[in-house]
């Protein structure tokens, strides 16, 4: 079975909580997702996750730290291109030109508290991973998810 949705993280986890997307893949593992996902970690190397978008996909979760000024750990759900790491959307520009397609994109972001150098993420940002794996979860499945209600939802 092809898979229909790819989960996949972007960020550092050189950088605290720029590794929140790991995190995420790393409880995701054991979630129990069905057949049709596959998850992967993409770290800095966002180039790979165009080649591997041409073999199609109905959609596409990106985790990633993405600030937006709000309280560390605030979980944020947007359609469309809204993650640091992507610098815009050229790399969708570029699987465009490769004639692939992603499908209906989704960034799950999380505000982060610290992207200084280090490993491991903050508490608060620790304490979202819970409900960004809930949250994946849900739209694998084709849910809309569940989200805290400090969260900032666009889809």
């Amino acid at each position: 079975m092809r898979p229909r949705v790819l989960v996949a993280s972007i960020g550092n986890i050189f950088l605290s909580d720029d590794g929140f997307g790991v995190e995420v893949l790393k409880e995701l593992d054991r979630a129990g997702l069905p057949p049709w996902v596959q998850i992967a970690d993409y770290d800095i190397a966002t180039v790979h996750l165009a080649y591997d978008l041409t073999g199609g996909y109905d959609t596409t979760i990106l985790l990633d730290a993405t600030p937006h000024g709000r309280p560390p750990g605030t979980l944020s759900l947007a359609e469309g291109i809204d993650t640091h790491a992507l610098r815009g959307d050229a790399i969708f520009q570029l699987l465009r030109l490769l004639g692939g397609d992603a499908g209906r994109v989704l960034v799950l972001g999380c505000e982060p508290a610290c992207v200084d150098g280090g490993i491991g993420l903050s508490p608060e940002v620790e304490a979202a991973v819970p409900a960004a794996v809930r949250a994946v979860t849900e739209l694998a499945w084709g849910a809309t998810p569940e989200l805290p209600a400090r969260v900032r939802t666009e889809v």
